[in-house]
């Protein structure tokens, strides 16, 4: 595989745009050849009408040619996983043992979504025979599936270059619907970006799909998203990132005349509720898992767990020492762009400012270009529940204890958190039963709950709900991990007293 730099638009490539970007090293600051084109309005145009051509003969080829076609994306990243893999280390600056476990996640979910179109099981197919002498009047023959629902923008993520962007889930899981794909990688990867479309257009060249059935495209202007989601064929568009961007994606789709579905995971807190007496008896242990989870990645991951909800005691107290001692353990990290860690910087200078907030543990002497060290505070239940941004996510190895000065008041800061993509319950039995109306109100709030686990780590399988109420997603309903993700780009078509001779065959 060689980097060339282009759009990969269909079956071609295209490197007319003047404006050029690179790849910056995120630990030493110096930019990675080669020069990449980035994508004009022109090559825009014709990735999307490309993928509005090819998207009619693609959902009708046969569901064993589509997933076939998903084996051998998956067997294509597998080959060249070695070469993803170097690259994706220099863009990125995450280790290779990591990098190499993201591939293999990446290739066993097109291989998950392989086995599910083979089963036929995601048409939801329901068959309601005529009955012609029904009195007062004849019930007519209904049949119904579901069908893509056309070309799909998916935007590459910057914390997982494989599984959350180009090769990622959201690819995955629309190429299985029926749906082709526009995929704008992530400014920060680009490298890592076209050679996992180079992989699927390897894929796309061993099977029987239309050319158009994929494109990439790239560049750091906004514009070419706005471009892309503004796109009349565009259908539904795929997002894993920021508030700030996913919320902007999404008023912009809402805006169109036809207005589009936008399935945006934006982040969450990850809140963890500590109960009295697993504090009392095993704060090491929670201490020790906790900064684990919260360091993890650089705390770059969308379910590290940046806040901690407990009752104030002496065994918080110790929690809290416990942590700081762990904490001061961990050397500094690197972070994955330049922009990522402003922004964590930003954020934690806005909590600093806050007379309300206490500092735990904020050790300063980052010397590389995106080192950062975690960073620990504290404030009370009602400082939290006054202060909305305290509410906000901070994205990076930063923690949050909010000090409750009683059940009522845990309780109450439960029922204000705004939605999450995970909530954890961390509690000996009898906290368990004590608190166990905590339960219900955390149901409303996040799309997976734990109970004694950290929320780190997301098991790619059946009854994984990655998602949540807004605004760690701008759909509760969906999630973008697991078989369920292909509903996303699925709509249901009722057909009525339809010939057998023109009736699709999934309805015969």
């Amino acid at each position: 595989m060689k980097l060339m730099g282009q759009q990969v638009v269909g079956v071609k490539t295209d490197k007319s745009g003047q404006q050029t970007f690179r790849a910056v090293d995120p630990a030493s600051g110096k930019q990675i050849p080669p020069d990449f084109s980035a994508a004009t309005f022109g090559a825009i145009e014709l990735a999307v009408q490309g993928a509005e051509n090819a998207f009619d003969h693609y959902r009708q080829i046969s569901y064993q040619s589509r997933a076939a076609f998903l084996m051998r994306i998956g067997s294509q990243l597998e080959s060249n996983g070695k070469h993803i893999v170097s690259r994706a280390q220099r863009e990125t600056g995450l280790p290779k043992a990591r990098l190499e476990n993201e591939l293999n996640r990446t290739v066993n979910q097109f291989r998950l979504f392989s086995s599910l179109v083979k089963t036929g099981s995601w048409l939801e197919i329901e068959i309601e025979q005529s009955h012609p002498l029904r009195e007062p009047q004849p019930k007519p023959d209904l049949r119904r599936r579901m069908i893509g629902l056309g070309p799909v923008a998916v935007f590459g993520a910057s914390n997982f270059p494989l599984a959350f962007s180009v090769p990622g889930g959201d690819t995955a899981s629309a190429l299985a619907a029926g749906c082709t794909v526009v995929a704008k990688g992530h400014p920060a990867h680009p490298g890592t970006s076209e050679l996992a479309a180079q992989a699927i257009l390897l894929a796309m060249a061993e099977s029987n799909v239309p050319e158009g059935t994929f494109s990439l495209i790239q560049g750091p202007d906004y514009n070419i998203g706005r471009a892309l989601v503004s796109h009349p064929s565009i259908k539904a568009v795929a997002f894993t990132g920021s508030h700030q961007g996913g919320r902007a994606l999404f008023n912009l789709a809402m805006s169109r005349e036809e207005p589009i579905p936008v399935y945006a995971e934006m982040g969450s807190t990850n809140p963890m509720f500590m109960l009295p007496k697993i504090l009392e008896n095993d704060y090491e242990l929670l201490a020790s898992r906790f900064v684990q989870s919260l360091t993890l990645g650089v705390g770059q991951f969308c379910t590290n767990p940046g806040l901690i909800v407990a009752i104030d005691s002496p065994a918080l107290e110790n929690f809290i020492a416990t942590s700081i001692r762990f904490l001061d353990m961990q050397a500094e990290g690197i972070m994955l762009h330049s922009g990522i860690k402003q922004n964590y910087q930003c954020r934690l200078s806005r909590w600093r400012d806050l007379p309300s907030t206490h500092v735990l543990f904020d050790k300063k002497g980052e010397t590389d270009a995106c080192a950062v060290n975690p960073a620990f505070f504290q404030v009370s239940s009602k400082s939290w529940l006054e202060n909305p941004l305290y509410k906000e996510e901070v994205f990076g190895p930063a923690g949050l204890v909010v000090a409750c000065g009683s059940i009522e008041e845990l309780f109450e800061v439960a029922r204000q958190l705004p939605g999450q993509l995970t909530a954890s319950l961390h509690g000996a039995e009898d906290d368990l039963s004590r608190f166990r109306d905590l339960v219900p109100i955390l149901e409303r709030k996040a799309g997976r709950i734990l109970c004694n686990d950290f929320p780190t780590g997301v098991e790619v399988c059946s009854p994984m709900v990655h998602g949540g109420p807004y605004p760690a997603s701008t759909d509760s309903r969906s999630t973008s991990v697991g078989p369920l993700a292909i509903r996303r780009f699925l709509r249901p078509v009722c057909y009525q007293n339809f010939h057998l001779d023109i009736l699709p065959d999934d309805l015969r």
